[in-house]
């Protein structure tokens, strides 16, 4: 009776006091979380709520297994994976501790500092996410470490690994020069503000938003909704174009080509109107000049103002659509026109007013006169 009811009572008391741990403290985070809405902090803590009663059950049948006497012969097989499971179970939740700790604290610098100061908001970001990925891939290769020390044919091997460690070292860095190149252009891109997440970019002739930073690449989502993904070391060895760089303000040009006639001063009007009535304009400055001309048109460009690269590409949009169609139904004639006139219409050729005729032109025209005055 002893053999059942001893396991029954070491294990079964080792999960319900998890449970019941587990759910006091649960209670008590949502307790806080409601006395302190102006924190995430102790939501987040919720999150890990799985890693810490796996933490809390794996200890606790660890520490009593022995007096369980649950599987003897195999005590040492139990022993050594309710081992790994308590080094696995410690570093998820210390993971997990730290991405709420790391979240409310940008959370909280995110929120004073939103309206002022957005791109140090972005860049900070930024940073967030790479150090999380770090402090992960850490806390992994420790409990990775960890792991493997348990067995004692590693403890053995630990010697001889050590003595080696030099050569593989150079081994393992020619092998790896791209990989590592691209880790250390990752804490180059979070640390020296090259370029961030939510940033407007045009790479390769292709405008998007940074979507993603790693440690190892980068994703620009396209204005297509198309993602192209790009090692981070492209960014710091090759140029490209940051338009949140500094300011998100932007000036955008609108192009037409008009005929000659065209009503500057009209046109000009016409663009203060339809950029009062254009949301996306910040009011900044607009103009409109003459950039340009040709034999038979004239290139007018139009300047415009947005407070970011989405509301400039709204402005330019509408600025030419309603101006094309202002002019086509109040001043058609100032649309560009193609010259339909025959060659040989023009001054010097026959049949022009003005023209000077061969005497072999005049009498291939007027046959019988010529042959009258004859």
């Amino acid at each position: 009776m002893e053999t059942v009811l001893r396991p029954l009572i070491v294990v079964g008391g080792s999960i319900l006091l998890t449970l019941v741990i587990g759910w006091a403290t649960d209670l008590l985070l949502r307790k806080a979380d409601g006395r302190h809405p102006e924190t995430p902090l102790w939501g987040l803590l919720r999150r890990a709520r799985i890693p810490y009663q796996l933490l809390l059950c794996a200890a606790l049948l660890r520490g009593t297994y022995v007096e369980a006497r649950v599987f003897p012969e195999h005590h040492v097989g139990v022993g050594r994976t309710l081992t790994l499971v308590l080094i696995g179970s410690a570093a998820w939740l210390v993971i997990r501790i730290a991405a709420a700790v790391v979240e409310t604290s940008y959370s909280r610098y995110a929120h004073a500092h939103a309206q002022r100061d957005p791109a140090r908001v972005r860049r900070v970001r930024t940073q967030v996410s790479l150090i999380m990925r770090v402090v992960s891939a850490v806390v992994g290769v420790v409990a990775v470490s960890s792991m493997l020390l348990t067995f004692p044919a590693m403890r053995t091997a630990g010697t001889s690994l050590l003595a080696s460690a030099g050569v593989l070292g150079i081994v393992a860095g020619i092998a790896a020069q791209s990989t590592l190149g691209n880790l250390f252009a990752g804490l180059q891109i979070a640390f020296g503000d090259m370029v961030r997440i939510g940033d407007t970019v045009v790479v390769n002739g292709e405008w998007g938003t940074v979507e993603e930073i790693t440690l190892t690449f980068l994703t620009v989502r396209t204005w297509d909704e198309r993602r192209i993904t790009m090692p981070v070391s492209y960014f710091t060895s090759k140029p490209f174009e940051n338009w949140s760089r500094g300011t998100p303000q932007m000036t955008g040009v609108v192009y037409w080509h008009l005929d000659h006639t065209a009503p500057l001063d009209a046109m000009r009007e016409r663009l203060r109107d339809i950029l009062r009535g254009c949301p996306a304009w910040d009011g900044r400055a607009y103009n409109l000049t003459v950039t340009d001309t040709t034999p038979n048109t004239m290139q007018v460009r139009a300047l415009v103002t947005a407070k970011d690269a989405d509301d400039i590409w709204t402005v330019r949009v509408e600025v030419r659509e309603r101006m094309i169609r202002w002019l086509a139904d109040e001043h058609p004639y100032a649309l560009p026109r193609v010259n339909t006139a025959d060659a040989d219409r023009r001054p010097g050729h026959d049949g022009f007013p003005g023209s000077r005729r061969s005497p072999d032109a005049e009498a291939r025209r007027f046959p019988h006169q010529s042959r009258k005055s004859l």
